[in-house]
Parts: structure tokens; sequence; C-alpha cells
């Protein structure tokens, strides 16, 4: 119901306009991979910037043994790890200033936000994309310490 809202407007010169609400919702759970830094560029609200790791894991080689009437499935594989990073940016005012001071490398950390596809210039005039998640919530779940890791 929230995601069929439709406003329509009707117009001799135009078609019939539809706009449809739409969702650009992004959910993390990961590790900090380096101390936030905050940057601030000149007439702009600063922002708080740090990198976080989300891992996907996944058993290849999986077989199938049948016993009588019972099947099993045996897990002969290996694991396999995927480790995506992340870069996340902070803007809300007390949110932005809660992370810079308490978010450390290794914190393990949930984040909510929508994702940004932007493009910059980088120092050598190359045009390049940049993919970031602008968060608008940060649950923090550890401290870093090796003993969270356990």
């Amino acid at each position: 119901q929230v995601l069929r809202q439709f406003v329509r407007h009707d117009s001799d010169t135009a078609a019939s306009l539809v706009l449809e609400r739409s969702m650009n919702r992004v959910q993390l759970l990961g590790r900090v991979g380096q101390d936030p830094i905050m940057r601030q560029v000149e007439g702009k609200n600063p922002v708080t910037i740090f990198s976080l790791a989300t891992n996907e894991m996944w058993r290849t080689g999986d077989s199938e043994v049948s016993q009588g009437a019972l099947l099993f499935l045996c897990t002969l594989g290996d694991i396999s790890q995927k480790t995506t990073w992340h870069r996340i940016s902070v803007f809300r005012p007390g949110l932005r200033d809660v992370t810079y001071q308490y978010v450390r490398k290794g914190s393990r950390i949930f984040v909510e936000g929508k994702i940004d596809y932007g493009e910059y210039t980088d120092k050598n005039n190359v045009r390049r994309q940049a993919t970031t998640i602008i968060a608008d919530n940060v649950i923090f779940l550890s401290d870093g310490s090796l003993r969270d890791k356990v």
C-alpha cells in the first residue's frame, strides 16, 4: 500500500503524468575497516566517513547421499567467502558526531541508509564513479576489541 501511492495529473497539452512512490533503502551489518574521518568542504556541512566490510559465505561441492528411504545432504565442499567494502557517509549532525567519536576500526555495527551514486574528478583529471551509503541510522554492536570478535 505504501509503495503504490499515485498522483495523477491530466492536461490538455500533455499526456497523463503518473508519479509512483519508490524506495532506496540499504541495511548493512559488518565490521569497520578504519577509524572514521571527518571532512568539511568550505561552505558545506561536515561529514563522517568510514568503510564497512560485509562478508558472504557459502559452501561449494555439496552432494546428496541416499541411504535406503532417507536422503542426506553431505557437506563435502570447501567454505568460500567474499568480502565487500562499502563507503559510509554520515551527514546528520548528532549521528555524525557520535559516529566519529565512538566508531573504531574493528567495531561491529549495523547501518541503515540509502545508496548514492556519484562522480568526481581525481587529481589526475580522470573522471571516476563512487558508490556511497548515506547513513541515517547507526547501531553500535561492539567496540571492536578482540573480546567482541570471539
